[in-house]
């Protein structure tokens, strides 16, 4: 059944104002903004309603089994094909390619060492969404369709054109100042500690609501994220796909010029069109932007003892064609209860096969309670590289009362895990915003080991 959304202006909700929303994550889903936009029974009519065009969106092959395909069709005023020539734009600190480092000189090389950074300050000149997007690093290339970039993203300025990256999926994490997502779907307004997963092709403009707003931004190259499988959990926990929201369908109906920016092959290319290209009247499919709020994510833990793998925090995968093995990992670190017996709760020291790249969206993190992690912030442990929990944390952790359960209340963390190493840009090694002195939240783990004491 259709939902009916009412033609909107482009001006900004107020406070309270509240935006419709579908629910569900990767259901076949249907909005039309005009009674009767949407035709029946079939996709492609020889006439549509209202004189509209219809036109498909494919974010998968199409041939990709049916759990697995991703489609959909719009019902839009002029057809995405209206358009002029593409010319390049300069991408600024945006980067791509990350699966080789022939040609690059020695300060561009990834060394293997843990690294963190302090947050990206807002500039002080007008920058959008796209403009104020930073390369920290990635893997792989888009060319391959495999990998992923990780941006992050500071913004005084609200967009006055439309983009969409043919690259990949965009998973946008907002740690700073609400964003007004307005889409050939419709509008999804996010806040921080909430995220918003934004489809390979999908055209969309971004607002702000309180004048600036900084972020994350995942941009995955490889396989649609998808919800993971439950196995022995069951059949609930974890991000429940009932709270995915997409919007309700809405459109503009302008005719006068609007700028097209479209990411392809890592760089930037802008055409002038004559109208708003977010006039999609009507939509069916599951090929569509969404919104999910972390604070909903349903937390599974232990009850009796050791602190569990951060599998089991896992919201959305990208999955690869090696079985058990993902492509790129959104995992979330919420507020919980700790209610492990004889046990180290805090996250353990170790290495791991895969890369972790960490975001701080709200408070603190419980491994890293000695400070320099703050919100906006970030850190990368790539393969191997030994981490864990800060002198300070493994002090308090190691003598803390196990008689009480420990509640983590005001944090909310998340990492981009990949299965290949995340190569860093030149401007993530070469910033004064990253901490040289990363290391030394470890240096005061003082030597214990005493031969004549077993406990």
């Amino acid at each position: 059944m259709s939902i009916l959304a009412t033609l909107s202006s482009t001006s900004l909700p107020q406070a309270g104002e509240d935006l419709n929303y579908l629910s569900g994550f990767g259901n076949a889903l249907s909005s039309e903004a005009l009674p009767g936009a949407l035709p029946v029974g079939r996709n492609s009519p020889q006439r549509c309603p209202y004189g509209l065009y219809a036109e498909q969106i494919s974010g998968t092959a199409f041939t990709a089994p049916r759990g697995e395909n991703r489609r959909s069709w719009l019902y839009r005023i002029r057809p995405s094909a209206v358009a002029s020539e593409f010319a390049p734009v300069d991408r600024g600190l945006l980067r791509h390619a990350f699966d080789s480092e022939d040609g690059h000189d020695a300060a561009e090389r990834t060394p293997p060492d843990a690294m963190r950074w302090d947050p990206l300050p807002v500039p002080d000149v007008p920058t959008d969404f796209v403009k104020g997007l930073v390369t920290m690093g990635g893997t792989g290339h888009p060319q391959a369709q495999s990998g992923c970039a990780i941006h992050w993203f500071a913004a005084n300025r609200s967009m006055q054109g439309v983009f969409y990256d043919a690259d990949g999926e965009l998973l946008v994490v907002p740690v700073e100042g609400r964003m007004l997502f307005e889409t050939e779907f419709g509008r999804i307004e996010a806040q921080p500690q909430e995220v918003v997963l934004v489809p390979r092709g999908v055209r969309f403009r971004v607002q702000l609501p309180d004048a600036t707003a900084r972020g994350y931004v995942c941009e995955n190259f490889g396989s649609p994220f998808r919800l993971p499988e439950l196995g022995p959990i069951g059949s609930n926990g974890l991000a429940n796909a009932r709270d995915f929201l997409s919007p309700v369908a809405w459109y503009e109906d302008k005719s006068e010029p609007c700028e097209l920016v479209a990411k392809f092959l890592g760089r930037l290319y802008r055409c002038q069109l004559d109208h708003s290209p977010l006039d999609v009247v009507a939509w069916h499919g599951n090929h569509v932007p969404s919104k999910y709020d972390l604070r909903r994510f349903n937390a599974i833990g232990s009850i009796s003892y050791d602190h569990p793998d951060p599998s089991i925090f896992l919201v959305l995968q990208s999955i690869s064609d090696t079985r058990g093995v993902d492509t790129v990992d959104f995992v979330v670190f919420p507020p919980r209860v700790l209610a492990m017996e004889n046990t180290f709760r805090p996250p353990w020291f170790h290495r791991n096969v895969a890369s972790e790249f960490m975001g701080l969206i709200h408070g603190v993190y419980d491994a890293k309670i000695g400070g320099g992690f703050v919100p906006g912030g970030a850190s990368l442990h790539n393969c191997m590289i030994g981490h864990g929990p800060d002198a300070q944390t493994f002090d308090r952790a190691s003598t803390a009362d196990l008689g009480q359960p420990t509640v983590l209340r005001e944090t909310m963390a998340f990492m981009f895990e990949t299965r290949t190493i995340i190569r860093a840009t030149p401007f993530a090694l070469q910033t004064p915003l990253r901490q040289r002195d990363y290391a030394q939240c470890w240096a005061g783990l003082k030597r214990n080991f005493d031969p004549s004491r077993k406990s």
